[in-house]
């Protein structure tokens, strides 16, 4: 199986995003390196919940802003490694929905439940396959390193 290696900092602050943003979705990305087991995150990065018909449920990060990231993340010498997002009062598991907008495939998927306000289970799922057609979720294993 493979892992997301996170800062205590990064596992913290994605989980606090979940919190400030409750009733509706958080949603950013995760910069860092790949490890040979999967990746190591040095970096959380914030990003706006662009969908307003339902963002109690739904998360869309706008392509400028993924755009900026991705420049942000090559200027520190880092890649994008993966997406966080939260399911307010829902599992820490990806739905059909999660994997249907689900398109980078070898990134991390990371998705917290909060519940009533407070962040509980933070979960990871490695997007692997080697295209569209094939892609599928692979649970991830999440170690926090000090």
């Amino acid at each position: 199986m493979s892992s997301l290696i996170v800062t205590q900092a990064v596992y913290d602050a994605l989980r606090a995003h979940g919190d400030e943003t409750y009733p509706h979705e958080c949603c950013g990305a995760l910069l860092g390196r790949p490890n040979g087991q999967g990746w190591s995150v040095t970096e959380a990065i914030r990003a706006g919940n662009t969908r307003t018909d339902s963002a109690h449920n739904r998360y869309h990060i706008a392509p400028i802003e993924l755009v900026r990231i991705q420049r942000s993340a090559r200027d520190k010498g880092l890649e994008i490694a993966g997406f966080y997002h939260s399911h307010p009062d829902h599992p820490a598991q990806w739905s059909e929905t999660d994997f249907a907008e689900a398109h980078w495939l070898g990134c991390s998927y990371v998705i917290t439940t909060v519940a009533q306000g407070k962040s509980t289970v933070t979960n990871s799922f490695l997007l692997a396959g080697g295209t569209e057609e094939d892609k599928r979720f692979e649970d991830q294993t999440i170690e926090i390193e000090a």
